[in-house]
């Protein structure tokens, strides 16, 4: 188990949350059930994910989370490109936070590469043993 307060992904991912619901609020008031309920879902689900996963017994378990986490990262990456082509985001406002989204999606790919590895020595040492 680890704990998600220290994964510096999980640190990056909770202020990559803040910034987009600050994005999110300067989107038109009639984006309200479509972009802007979905960028929210798609920023929350990705540190609620690296937090879940992270509660698990098994790297394997983790992964999976980490997984969804990723996927919603990528969600969140296409609805910052359509709010952007629509008008809603400056270029300033999408060039920045399209780099910090795709910094948080390196992360979660090289943290779960990570642990990938550590599941295989694990497996690997185990089996010395039997």
């Amino acid at each position: 188990m680890h704990n998600f307060k220290e994964l510096k992904v999980w640190q990056k991912s909770r202020v990559l949350t803040s910034e987009i619901y600050n994005i999110t609020r300067k989107l038109p008031k009639d984006e309200r059930f479509g972009l802007i309920s979905q960028m929210d879902r798609a920023v929350v689900s990705i540190p609620s994910n690296i937090a879940e996963g992270s509660g698990r017994f098994t790297n394997r378990d983790f992964r999976r989370f980490l997984d969804y986490s990723l996927g919603s990262a990528y969600e969140l990456e296409t609805q910052i490109i359509l709010s952007y082509d629509l008008g809603f985001v400056s270029e300033k406002d999408y060039l920045e936070i399209l780099k910090k989204i795709e910094e948080v999606q390196k992360m979660i790919f090289g943290f779960r590469k990570t642990l990938s590895i550590k599941s295989k020595v694990s497996s690997f040492l185990i089996s010395l043993f039997l």
